[in-house]
């Protein structure tokens, strides 16, 4: 039988009662760890962070918790070969797509440690100028932030690992809060590894990180009034967390990030043959291709004026056909697997649903997987659809399918464009591209209401942008609507999740010993 690896509660390494759910390479289909929390005293592990671990951090300034962040950026520094070799056998994911994940996750905790370290040596900070509450100037208030008296928990999506642990943990840590975090069951190893390794470095204090592998039952249970939960998964496990009594009765504070149907908007000016269209369609061909599609940020809907549907239909196509599929030890492999079985048939069954109002431009099919047996390996092909009827075709705007996938759309003007993004209901991201700075100024604030983030490409910054689907730890990431309602990161705007506002009135004398 294959290790059963351990939780960490209550500041010890458990493992579960139970014999535990395989853990499976999603190219060779072979088991490589078990994970299992059967039998874990939640409430005790939950108590021991809130009291133990919540306490030792408050007990330190801004500045010291950040000098712990930085200090575990050394540590998983130390061991990114580590991680990478367990991406590619349990996620499926080429180098570079393991990169996204992992040293993303080391840029963003690297970011907060600096930040952090800007912050001083306060333990609690100023909102906004103190305001006169009378024609006296002497009674005055004075809003400040303090950190919550509770734990965080985490309860994570399969296709980020790494960054969805840091990209939470490094503002809560910062914040003085303790972290408990549930990676999905499906790609846990890695999360667990790296807890193990920053854990076995003696960074941070017990109780401050702690790490459950296996089923979610009872995480929800075990929260307090002060505690918080950040959730990143799907719209119908979102409406479960938000009813459930910890939220609706004890009004745990909670941040969602779900579905999102997001954009690519070739404005008008941008004629084929232009930059800006050429830029386009890397991105589109890039964004549906990372990571095999399994982004949340990826672009599933490209939209483009009706009179270049017809060449962007092919110069995506032609960038795909390019992408050789299959295991990612090859070096020639550019896209490996999607993470198991379960999402092959729902990348599958979702195509069909879409191929109901689409025609297929360019069929995965086509691709011939290399050093990988069809019959095992979780692997499918990039797949551009595409809908002359854009207004007609209601399901590529209320589906997304979680892979290689996107939709390709016509636009008649730009109103029209615009009413057609917004259809996503709601996305974490969308981008734009053209040449004209004021109609790409406009546009992006007309389709801020709807997004957590737009993103701006202009043949200026063409070799400069960050990328339509990278999550940089100084903008939002979130989105409004459908993608959930939530906010993560965004610099540090990210600490205010994890901290509670209070007004202070007193007069000047009392305030100014906060400053």
């Amino acid at each position: 039988m294959t290790e059963l690896i351990s939780n960490f509660l209550a500041g010890q390494w458990q493992h579960g009662s139970g014999a535990g759910t395989a853990l499976i390479d999603p190219v060779l289909g072979t088991e490589l760890v078990r994970i299992d929390a059967t039998g874990l005293d939640l409430a005790a592990g939950f108590a021991f962070a809130r009291n133990q671990g919540g306490a030792a951090l408050r007990a330190l300034s801004y500045r010291e918790r950040a000098a712990m962040l930085g200090a575990a950026v050394k540590v998983l520094q130390a061991n990114r070969d580590a991680y990478y070799e367990i991406a590619t056998t349990n996620s499926g994911t080429v180098k570079n797509d393991s990169a996204v994940d992992i040293d993303g996750a080391i840029f963003t905790l690297g970011t907060y440690a600096k930040l952090g370290d800007a912050l001083g040596d306060r333990h609690f900070m100023l909102d906004g100028e103190a305001a006169r509450l009378g024609k006296d100037p002497l009674f005055q208030s004075q809003h400040v932030l303090v950190p919550t008296r509770g734990v965080a928990l985490f309860i994570n999506a399969f296709n980020f690992p790494a960054w969805g642990l840091w990209e939470k943990a490094a503002p809560a840590l910062l914040s003085g809060v303790p972290v408990i975090v549930k990676p999905a069951t499906t790609t846990a190893w890695l999360t667990q590894r790296m807890v193990k390794d920053v854990v076995d470095a003696g960074i941070f204090p017990p109780g401050a990180l702690s790490v459950i592998c296996g089923s979610s039952a009872g995480l929800m249970d075990a929260l307090q009034p002060f505690d918080v939960v950040s959730f990143t998964g799907s719209a119908e496990t979102a409406a479960v967390i938000r009813s459930h009594p910890a939220v609706a009765q004890r009004f745990v504070r909670v941040n969602i990030e779900a579905d999102s149907v997001n954009s690519a908007l070739l404005l008008p000016d941008a004629a084929p043959g232009s930059e800006a269209f050429d830029l386009l369609v890397k991105e589109v061909a890039r964004e549906m291709t990372v990571k095999s599609g399994q982004k949340c940020t990826a672009i599933r809907r490209i939209f483009v004026p009706e009179a270049s549907y017809d060449a962007a239909a092919q110069a995506i196509s032609a960038r795909l056909a390019k992408t050789t599929v299959g295991n990612p030890r090859n070096e020639s492999v550019r896209m490996g697997a999607l993470v198991n079985r379960a999402q092959l048939a729902s990348v599958r069954e979702g195509l069909d649903h879409l191929k109901q109002q689409a025609q297929t431009l360019h069929d995965g099919a086509t691709h011939t997987l290399v050093d990988a047996d069809p019959a095992v390996a979780c692997c499918v092909g990039p797949t551009l659809l595409g809908a002359r009827d854009a207004d007609a075709a209601d399901r590529v705007h209320d589906t997304e399918v979680f892979g290689p996938v996107a939709t390709l759309l016509p636009y008649r003007d730009t109103a029209h464009a615009l009413a057609l993004v917004r259809r996503g209901q709601g996305s974490l991201v969308a981008s734009l591209y053209g040449s004209d700075p004021a109609s790409l100024g406009a546009t992006a604030l007309e389709l801020a209401d709807s997004h957590g983030r737009v993103h701006v490409i202009s043949p200026d910054v063409g070799q400069l942008h960050t990328g339509h689907g990278n999550v940089m730890p100084q903008s939002l990431h979130g989105g409004p609507g459908r993608a959930g309602g939530g906010e993560e990161l965004g610099g540090l705007r990210a600490l205010g999740f994890y901290h509670r506002r209070s007004a202070v009135q007193a007069s000047t004398t009392v305030l100014s010993t906060l400053s």
